[in-house]
């Protein structure tokens, strides 16, 4: 693959005799030390950061895990956990070098409990076959990053990932109950018990639940689940402006319905992701979008009582009437259900195909909305760049794609990460703050101080110091 920009920390070389111990551990098959194969592991989705590791190890099991990290712990050797490389914050980078945990071994579900609708998982299990898994016993686990086709559930639990249907069900944090943890230092712990109440103690499930993979390295997930919903509906609504589809959301919700999803793109976002299924997925969109309209929200339904989600698109029709609207699009069949949600799924990979960007995901008050799209569109006119925003509006949730078209590297790199800067303070001055779901890693890094006091830094560098003392577990990332 190739990078326009290289970043490499300080070389920190592992001594061979040190290699060998490793080998002991996992098996000689499972440790690579080629750059040609270990280069996969030196990047993921963010930009074109790229660091490559030292050595990349992948273990079968908590106590190999124990075993390699007991000796990086007593030797001061960085260790990166990763999952599929799915990020967009660089969590998963391995900045100082050092060893590259790689977690996909681990992809194995172990129980599937239908009378206490729980189930135990490895972090190495893609997301969507787990969420298939359970649909095949009519249980439901919410939770669908756009990446969920790629991504890992330990990376999920890493950034408590969250996804469209977060508006109504909640986010991965909502889902663990309990998870079997190896600490920086090499113990192995579970953090809870696999009960839906639990008051006893700190709640350390939910400590190491979007800890970016600093505190420790997931090694099982103990879920809960819920009933599969049998029937949704699906809407696509275009609006006059994009602040007039942000004005229609929270006016939703406060007429007593709760979408299962309510995705947002506006027309520039939907434009590339044509683009994109024809010329690169050769899967061409057929669904045309309303002429003269420059936002559209995706609505979608679900329950289980068909009479009952017709009532409710009605109601949301008449809601929507009272905004500058377009014609409603129901969707007639699941083919077209699937359409739609085929132009939101791709709008990420699209715009990155289009050109390199810079991806952040704000997240305000759902009724502050209008007021953060406007301000965005103006910051990028004082700083000369476009803006594609698409995202989870009815959680608050926008993601930002800054677009790198034809502005210089040096630009790029200096004015822009202003630019953003001002995208954040207008965030946190709306009542929101710097990451709803990608993590902080280390792009976002520069700019915590500007949504989290110097307290609450310290209470989190405390925090990080207890469970990692030689600081080797993912260093360089969140502070």
């Amino acid at each position: 693959m190739g990078h326009s920009k290289v970043l490499e920390a300080a070389e920190n070389n592992i001594a061979e005799g040190i290699i060998d111990r490793f080998r002991t551990i996992v098996g000689t098959d499972y440790v690579m030390v080629d750059a040609t194969r270990m280069e996969d592991y030196g990047h993921d989705k963010t930009e074109d950061y790229f660091f490559m590791p030292d050595v990349v190890v992948k273990p079968r099991s908590a106590e190999e895990i124990s075993e390699l990290l007991k000796i990086c712990h007593v030797n001061k050797i960085p260790v990166t956990p990763r999952g599929a490389g799915t990020g967009l914050s660089g969590g998963a980078l391995p900045v100082k070098n050092g060893l590259v945990i790689s977690m996909e071994r681990f992809n194995k579900i172990l129980n599937i409990d239908e009378l206490n609708l729980q189930a135990t998982v490895e972090p190495g299990v893609i997301t969507e076959i787990f969420q298939n898994a359970v649909k095949e016993k009519g249980l439901f686990y919410p939770p669908d990053p756009a990446s969920r086709g790629s991504c890992f559930l330990g990376g999920n639990l890493a950034n408590n990932s969250g996804g469209p249907k977060a508006v109504k069900y909640g986010v991965t944090r909502d889902y663990v109950i309990n998870m079997e943890v190896v600490l920086p230092t090499g113990e192995i712990i579970w953090t809870a018990a696999n009960v839906l109440k639990n008051s006893t103690g700190y709640n350390l499930t939910q400590l190491m639940c979007g800890s970016e993979g600093t505190l420790g390295i997931i090694t099982k997930i103990v879920f809960k689940l819920r009933g599969f919903p049998q029937k949704n509906v699906l809407m696509m609504i275009p609006f006059a402006t994009n602040e007039e589809a942000a004005r229609a959301v929270p006016a939703i919700f406060v007429a007593g319905i709760t979408p299962s999803g309510m995705e947002f793109f506006e027309k520039e976002a939907a434009a590339k992701t044509f683009e994109y299924c024809e010329k690169v997925l050769n899967s061409p969109v057929t669904t045309k979008l309303t002429e003269g309209m420059e936002a559209y929200l995706l609505c979608e339904l679900d329950g289980n009582d068909e009479e009952l989600l017709m009532r409710d698109a009605e109601r949301v029709m008449n809601v929507v009437e009272k905004f500058q609207s377009g014609e409603v699009l129901f969707a007639e069949s699941a083919a077209q259900k699937e359409e739609l949600w085929k132009i939101r799924k791709n709008i990420s990979p699209a715009v990155n195909w289009y050109t390199l960007t810079k991806s952040d995901d704000v997240v305000v008050p759902r009724a502050n909305l209008p007021k953060l799209i406007t301000g965005i569109k103006e910051i990028g006119k004082r700083y000369n760049f476009n803006t594609v925003c698409f995202g989870h509006l009815g959680d608050g949730n926008l993601h930002v794609n800054i677009l790198k078209e034809t502005i210089s590297d040096h630009d790029w790199e200096t004015k822009i990460p202003e630019g953003i800067g001002e995208i954040f303070k207008l965030t946190v001055s709306l009542g929101g703050t710097l990451s709803g779901e990608h993590g902080i890693g280390i792009s976002k890094r520069p700019y915590m101080p500007i949504a989290v006091s110097e307290v609450n830094l310290n209470l989190m560098r405390g925090i990080k110091k207890v469970f990692d003392p030689n600081g080797i577990l993912n260093p360089g990332k969140i502070f």
